[in-house]
């Protein structure tokens, strides 16, 4: 009996996290798709979605969620009107600054324990300066358009910063918690 009641929570326990993630997932694919703009909101949204989803979950549960965002903008087609083919050039690096926001604030937060302003602050500097240096290089080629290093840099600060400020609220808040995630 003691087997059945312990298989019963771990299943249940499964289901509940599975449909946390996939609401992160529906969130961050949805908000660009649907909202688009302006993008200091909805790049906040979606900064806030990733780092919440940095704090609850475990790496490999919150790897679809870097994908989502840029997803939404692609098939939106519209963040950066006319020049939607570049920002495919960057959906890598930006999946890559989005697995740079989540795993810092992973290790630095959850794991180390760090002040949780100093791990946002540093969290959101390696991601943009990442994002930064990838689009001033990809621009300095020729390859993207200027356009790109504001939006791939002080924009991607700033959102970082305003969303894991609404992630620490909603954190801290317990919000989360009362509706069941």
């Amino acid at each position: 009996m003691e087997r059945d009641v312990n298989l019963g929570e771990y299943v249940w326990g499964y289901l509940h996290e599975s449909i946390g993630v996939y609401a992160c997932f529906l969130v961050g694919f949805l908000v660009p798709f649907t909202i688009g703009h302006p993008q200091i909101l909805v790049g906040a949204i979606v900064n806030a979605t990733l780092i919440a989803a940095a704090i609850q979950y475990r790496f490999r549960q919150a790897l679809p969620l870097l994908f989502a965002p840029s997803l939404g903008v692609l098939a939106r087609g519209l963040i950066f009107g006319p020049f939607t083919p570049s920002l495919a050039i960057m959906l890598p690096f930006i999946w890559a600054g989005n697995a740079i926001l989540v795993w810092t604030v992973m290790k630095l937060y959850k794991d180390r324990k760090a002040n949780y302003w100093i791990t946002l602050g540093s969290a959101a500097a390696a991601k943009s300066g990442f994002l930064f240096s990838i689009a001033f290089a990809l621009v300095a080629l020729s390859i993207l358009p200027p356009l790109f290093l504001a939006a791939m840099g002080l924009d991607q600060l700033l959102t970082a910063l305003a969303g894991g400020a609404m992630a620490f609220g909603v954190h801290k808040s317990g919000v989360l918690r009362a509706v069941g995630f």
